[in-house]
């Protein structure tokens, strides 16, 4: 009778395992401006921080100012400078644009040659420098891909080098 109960708990370990590593934690004091910390559950940039002393047995509290880096949104957190926060794991890929469909999804290739059809084109300025290098001037066109939690997002986008 063992098996099931078995096979329900790898299936939990292994959901867990994947959120888990998405972030990874690091103590306030150690975060820095333009790095990258988690607020509100929201992968973000910190634009700006500061540190106040409290009262005299008090703890010193971190004030972070961070941009969403995939909504623009702006987010504040206060946190004591000994706790610790999550960062996400970001990265940032390069891929070739083949095609931008009609429904707005960019056709990607990696440097392997596999495809990738589900980033969306991207509204405001990244979305229009794509828009402009491909298909006004018939570049080719490279765009960047920005990963972090689960969700990714196209940041931004130049003409290809000439192989």
């Amino acid at each position: 009778m063992a098996e099931p109960n078995d096979a329900q708990h790898e299936h939990t370990f292994e959901s867990a395992d994947a959120g888990a590593s998405t972030t990874f934690p690091m103590q306030c004091s150690a975060l820095r401006k333009n790095g990258h910390v988690v607020i509100k559950g929201r992968p973000c940039k910190i634009v700006e921080m500061s540190t106040s002393k409290t009262g005299k047995h008090g703890h010193a509290k971190v004030h972070m100012v961070a941009i969403d880096i995939f909504t623009g949104k702006k987010l504040e957190d206060l946190s004591p400078s000994t706790h610790n926060m999550d960062v996400p794991n970001v990265s940032r890929r390069e891929y070739q644009l083949l095609d931008i469909t009609d429904d707005g999804f960019l056709s990607l290739m990696s440097d392997d040659g596999s495809t990738k059809d589900d980033v969306k084109v991207p509204e405001g300025d990244p979305g229009d420098k794509i828009n402009k290098l491909f298909n006004d001037e018939g570049k080719d066109t490279n765009v960047i891909v920005l990963t972090a939690m689960g969700e990714e997002a196209a940041i931004d986008a130049k003409e290809a080098p000439k192989g």
